[in-house]
């Protein structure tokens, strides 16, 4: 660590008293010569009887407010209201110095005019604060320059010329520019355009973005909108992309409720590019989580552990985590701790849900009275070449568990399905759909007394396994990016909104319902794989090469969400993006009959059973894109 100079501190301070020493005294002289063309015998003889104590008092004044103490190279507003302040008191504080040294001196209250205090106390101010500007502006222009001849300042652009432009710039400002100058700035709104916000001008709109790039050689993209509509920011971002810049963000107005600064930015990451706006769901329909015990099966999981970080919001009395892997429980019980500080407790327990001894063990230590079923096998090319435990974990782990929470009075049950689980063309597909089945025949079984649902949606931006996490390890090393089919499509959302989904299914769910969120329109996996590549900062093609591979067995060229026997009956929510299937009907006897002998069966009759049982379970064998 540098040793803390202090020898050049004093220096500086000293410096600094003797020159407001000397402003002090010429302020008031030089306005009255100004004024009067002259200074009058007595008026020298004034004031050099009163340079000591009106001395005295502005020096007094800068320490108590602070006028010394302040580091004067990051300086601000505040720093400037404080020498105002004191400059204030003093002048009038020098009024009653003059009429008491008129007093004794003359005998009379007679002292300079009214116009020299006005104006010499504003001068005063003035040379004061503008050397400390000066100082300023000199520091960051000499920093400035040594940054540059060492190639270490990006020029940035600005998009987005509000407060939070501003704030942006003033962080930008007040680190030196270290982490980029601020060169041009772009804004939607025509009456900004020309202007300049913090010495930044305004050239342009946001459709402007790649010709302003070229134009002002920008290195680097800071996005400053957060209360902009989401189909414009996504707009606005795609422009960005193209300019082969590196993107940063501000918070976007959800992270700043959550608690993140508005001055700290991030870096532009995938789920900022989704095709449809992030939904925000009702955090009222989570009510009913307020003082249960909660369990979450897989709650190691990528999913699983989001979806107890969203929980503990609600203030639940205990969070119980079931996982089979220690290692990502292990981390999240430590990420939980250090986070809630014990409230609510958070408790790990390591079992399978295939073992209903254990269960039963989990059951009896917690009575949870919510559940929420998220363990599974989800890989579909390792779930086709081992049929039998996807059998076991996804339809038998969930028949535990719902057969469990029965048993042990759980009030509601939410298990977490997948849009592969409409029409399979997969073995991980088909184990979902009949999972599903599993949840509506213990809802018609248990009698109301334990509320079930399932939740289907698409694929998870960042979830373990994703194409993002595999295309960012193919960038890193190189590429290239290996994509399946180019016109493969695929629904897309974050991790915290399927958390949340999740948790809102608990509360709008009756029973036996399966709840699917509106999620736009599917995003091509190629266009995602090109926009990785440039967010990572290079070229799809020339500089990070993209190759098909060809569809594997049991993946589809697209998915869906609801079964056409489903959608006729589906239905919107109080939440205008969240819809309900009515279940189906079914035989639960033959059902019975059917998971009988998916438990007994062999690897090579599973398929045959599971298309008795989904019927729409039609395979797809891999083909190549050529």
């Amino acid at each position: 660590m540098k040793k803390f100079d202090w020898k050049n501190m004093l220096t500086k301070q000293i410096f600094m008293i003797i020159y407001d020493i000397l402003v002090v005294n010429m302020s008031y002289a030089l306005t009255q010569l100004l004024i009067d063309r002259e200074l009058t015998g007595p008026e020298v003889h004034l004031f050099i009887q009163r340079s000591i104590p009106v001395t005295l008092i502005f020096i007094l004044l800068f320490y108590s407010f602070r006028v010394y103490s302040s580091m004067w190279e990051y300086a601000g507003v505040k720093e400037l209201v404080n020498i105002a302040t004191a400059g204030i008191i003093g002048g009038l504080s020098s009024i009653a110095i003059d009429i008491v040294i008129a007093w004794f001196t003359t005998g009379k209250l007679s002292c300079f005019s009214a116009p020299l205090y006005l104006y010499g106390t504003l001068t005063l101010i003035v040379l004061v604060g503008g050397m400390r500007l000066a100082y300023r502006i000199a520091r960051r222009r000499r920093r400035f320059s040594e940054l540059k001849r060492k190639d270490k300042v990006d020029n940035v652009m600005i998009v987005g010329a509000g407060d939070m432009g501003m704030i942006i710039i003033s962080e930008l400002e007040a680190n030196n520019y270290q982490k980029g100058r601020p060169v041009v700035a772009v804004d939607d709104n025509p009456v900004k355009l020309g202007k300049r916000i913090r010495g930044v001008l305004i050239k342009g709109t946001c459709d402007d973005i790649p010709k302003l790039a070229k134009e002002y050689d920008v290195n680097t993209i800071i996005l400053c909108i957060p209360s902009v509509e989401s189909e414009r920011q996504t707009e606005i971002l795609r422009l960005s992309v193209e300019t082969g810049c590196k993107l940063k963000t501000s918070p976007s107005l959800l992270e700043m409720e959550e608690g993140a600064k508005a001055g700290k930015i991030r870096d532009v990451n995938i789920s900022d590019l989704l095709a449809r706006p992030e939904v925000k769901l009702n955090p009222d329909v989570c009510k009913y989580i307020k003082d249960e015990v909660i369990l979450v099966t897989g709650g190691g999981g990528s999913i699983g552990s989001e979806l107890c970080r969203q929980v503990s919001r609600y203030k639940p009395k205990k969070i119980v985590v079931l996982d089979i892997y220690e290692n990502n429980a292990y981390m999240l019980k430590n990420q939980l701790d250090a986070r809630l500080k014990g409230n609510p407790e958070v408790h790990i327990r390591i079992g399978s849900v295939r073992d209903e001894v254990r269960l039963h063990e989990v059951f009896d230590e917690f009575h949870p009275t919510v559940v929420f079923h998220a363990a599974a096998h989800k890989h579909v090319p390792l779930m086709e070449d081992c049929p039998k435990e996807a059998v076991k974990n996804n339809i038998f782990g969930t028949y535990n568990v719902a057969k469990t929470a029965v048993e042990y009075g759980v009030k509601r049950f939410v298990s977490i399905s997948t849009d592969k689980a409409v029409n399979p063309a997969n073995v991980m597909g088909a184990t979902k759909r009949v999972t599903e089945m599993v949840i509506q025949y213990f809802q018609r079984k248990c009698g109301g007394s334990t509320v079930f649902a399932a939740v289907r949606f698409g694929n998870v931006l960042g979830s373990s396994g994703s194409v993002i996490p595999i295309f960012t390890e193919q960038i890193k090393d190189g590429g290239p990016v290996t994509v399946t089919h180019p016109d493969i499509t695929r629904y897309f959302m974050t991790i915290p909104e399927a958390s949340q989904l999740v948790a809102q299914a608990g509360g709008l769910a009756n029973g036996g319902e399966i709840f699917v969120l509106d999620m736009g329109e599917p995003v091509k996996i190629l266009s995602l794989a090109e926009n990785l590549i440039r967010l990572s900062g290079y070229k799809p093609y020339s500089e990070i090469g993209i190759e098909f591979s060809g569809l594997r067995p049991g993946e589809k060229l697209y998915e869906e969400l609801v079964l056409e026997e489903e959608s006729n009956e589906r239905k919107m929510t109080a939440n205008n993006k969240i819809f309900v299937t009515k279940p189906l009907e079914m035989d639960d006897e033959l059902f019975e009959k059917k998971l009988a002998e998916l438990k007994v069966a062999d690897a090579s009759d599973i398929r045959r059973i599971l298309k008795e049982v989904v019927p729409n379970f039609i395979e797809q064998t891999a083909y190549d894109p050529a």
